[in-house]
């Protein structure tokens, strides 16, 4: 099984065990090195620019990119699954649809390192309990802060919060602009990549797809 695939696993079809789902909602093992180690690494991509380390300009870059790298790729260090694990049950009977949309979020391609920026669009159906809108929001950001495929993103966001909070369906869509398109090889900028993820109801129900679809192009017009 590659590296991808036990990332995130797929949501468990009926029948599975539920453990089966859980690499992907933990916090990812991590072995890091030295900061003297990430900083000479750094010194060493430097030289490899062509560019002269001892210059005034590039003296301080190596600890600088160092803290950098800690801020940017912090969700390694982050449970998306801590994030949902409080719930509200006093929703006065609603079980409707729940959408947070435009969820700004700043990735890197894991095949390249360099910017994925975008938006993400989630929606659920509750079963009884709600969870604070802030954390959805957090869920993106763990995700996004590690090296990341759009496609695995998106999958991570959806079958996270169905396996945690059990709703009636998650909808997840993203969309992003992805910068190893935009700064080499093909070099166009400006286009922007679609992905989905449908659980439960909205995979199963092609109607509460479309609703999903309908609320997001409404409230973009």
């Amino acid at each position: 099984m590659d590296a991808v695939i036990k990332n995130f696993p797929p949501h468990a079809e009926k029948g599975e065990k539920i453990a089966e789902t859980k690499s992907y909602m933990d916090k990812p093992a991590t072995d890091r090195p030295s900061q003297e180690e990430v900083e000479n690494a750094v010194r060493t991509l430097l030289r490899w620019t062509g560019d002269d380390i001892a210059r005034e300009g590039l003296v301080e870059t190596p600890k600088r990119v160092a803290k950098a790298y800690r801020e940017m790729f912090s969700g390694y260090d982050q449970c998306p699954a801590e994030e949902l694990g409080r719930t509200f049950e006093e929703v006065q009977g609603y079980n409707d649809m729940v959408l947070i949309k435009d969820i700004s979020f700043h990735s890197h391609c894991e095949h390249h390192m360099v910017p994925i920026i975008g938006k993400a669009h989630v929606a659920y159906l509750p079963d009884g309990k709600v969870v604070g809108l802030s954390k959805i929001a957090r869920v993106v950001d763990i995700f996004a802060r590690r090296l990341q495929t759009q496609e695995a993103m998106t999958a991570q966001i959806a079958h996270v919060i169905q396996d945690v909070l059990k709703p009636r369906g998650v909808a997840v869509l993203v969309e992003a602009e992805h910068m190893c398109m935009a700064m080499r090889g093909i070099r166009k900028q400006g286009s922007v990549t679609l992905t989905t993820t449908f659980t439960g109801a909205y995979r199963e129900d092609l109607q509460e797809q479309a609703r999903f679809m309908t609320m997001l192009r409404d409230n973009h017009r």
